[in-house]
């Protein structure tokens, strides 16, 4: 493989050193963007973009050729699993992903199976090889996975919910049954993981979307404990160096100290959170990743400039900050407004840096 050209995200992670404050921004392959949104088009849909080996390598490299970014993500969804299970991903106009077959019933739960990652699969490996091709050294690439939670609620709502009423309900009744869910969901984001490793994504992340709608316990129960399992079944080292692992709960906040202890590389904060109080309370054991609220790039270019200044103040000298959005980037962002964020955090950055006089 090339050798890295820009590794200051993965030194970040890592909590080493660094001549700045990288930046990445969740879903920054997106459609705030006019040529994603053409090559999307192209496509035919978002299913077929996400399978078509050539067109997610050049939506990936998409951010890159317009902003200095400090690491690419492999476009796909956290869903491609369990499509791989057989439930049926589609994505209806107007109301995002649903499954043709959800888990609504006993037998349905105790039928699911790991899928074959190399197989089921292979059209996300395929593209993290082109996509490494592709970015020849420039920076890192970032694989990811749902966390086996937020894939559950999805697989047994059927789609996205405003309640979680089934998943919950089943939490509750029979929590048997949703371990089983949880259980084979997470061998499935282990193999999926290590096959992008093994592919040649240089970082990983597990988005635990929906982890922060779980009440005190039940969240270390059915989320962070699954998730502390796939960290520990992780390749951690490829290519010679680490490979970091972030773990990005939103609405995580309350519970920074439990999941700094599962043996994550890095902590994926939302906009809730103050950075200074975050870094106090991890000590030092994790980076931490975040957390502009996404829509302040609405606001004019002197207020996204300042609030860029904020949160580097807030996270104050050294390394181990990643800068990032607090989730995913909405899809009528100005894209010349995301160059000034990208602007203000590499240039405000600097002072944090320089070596003690």
């Amino acid at each position: 493989m090339t050798t890295l050209k820009n590794d200051t995200f993965l030194r970040a992670l890592l909590r080493e050193p660094t001549g700045y404050t990288p930046v990445w921004l969740m879903r920054q392959a997106g459609r705030y963007l006019p040529e994603y949104c053409a090559t999307r088009k192209r496509a035919g849909s978002f299913l077929q973009l996400c399978k078509s080996t050539d067109l997610a390598t050049e939506v990936t490299l998409q951010p890159l050729e317009r902003f200095p970014l400090d690491a690419a993500i492999l476009f796909s969804d956290i869903l491609t699993v369990p499509d791989a299970m057989g439930l049926g991903l589609y994505f209806a106009e107007g109301e995002g992903p649903r499954f043709e077959r959800p888990l609504q019933d006993e037998a349905a739960i105790r039928a699911l199976a790991v899928p074959d990652v190399g197989s089921d699969l292979a059209y996300v490996t395929d593209a993290v090889r082109s996509i490494r091709r592709a970015l020849d050294g420039r920076v890192p690439l970032i694989g990811f996975s749902g966390s086996p939670f937020t894939l559950a609620c999805y697989m047994i709502e059927g789609g996205g919910s405003s309640d979680f009423r089934r998943v919950k309900t089943l939490l509750y009744d029979r929590p048997d049954l949703l371990h089983h869910v949880l259980d084979i969901t997470a061998r499935a984001v282990t193999d999926y993981l290590n096959a992008q490793i093994a592919a040649g994504a240089q970082a990983v992340q597990i988005f635990d979307t929906w982890g922060g709608a779980l009440a005190y316990g039940k969240y270390q129960e059915f989320s962070l404990g699954y998730m502390q399992r796939i960290v520990a079944g992780l390749t951690r080292e490829a290519e010679g160096r680490q490979v970091p692992v972030i773990v990005f709960t939103k609405g995580g906040g309350l519970w920074l100290e439990d999941i700094a202890d599962i043996g994550c590389d890095a902590i994926g904060l939302d906009w809730t959170m103050n950075l200074a109080q975050a870094r106090a309370r991890v000590g030092g054991r994790v980076a931490l990743q975040g957390n502009f609220d996404p829509s302040a790039l609405f606001a004019n270019p002197q207020a996204i400039d300042a609030e860029v200044g904020r949160l580097l103040a807030d996270y104050g000298h050294g390394g181990g900050h990643v800068f990032n959005l607090g989730h995913g980037i909405n899809q009528f962002t100005p894209p010349e407004h995301v160059a000034v964020l990208v602007d203000a955090v590499h240039r405000h950055s600097l002072p944090y840096h320089a070596p003690a006089p």
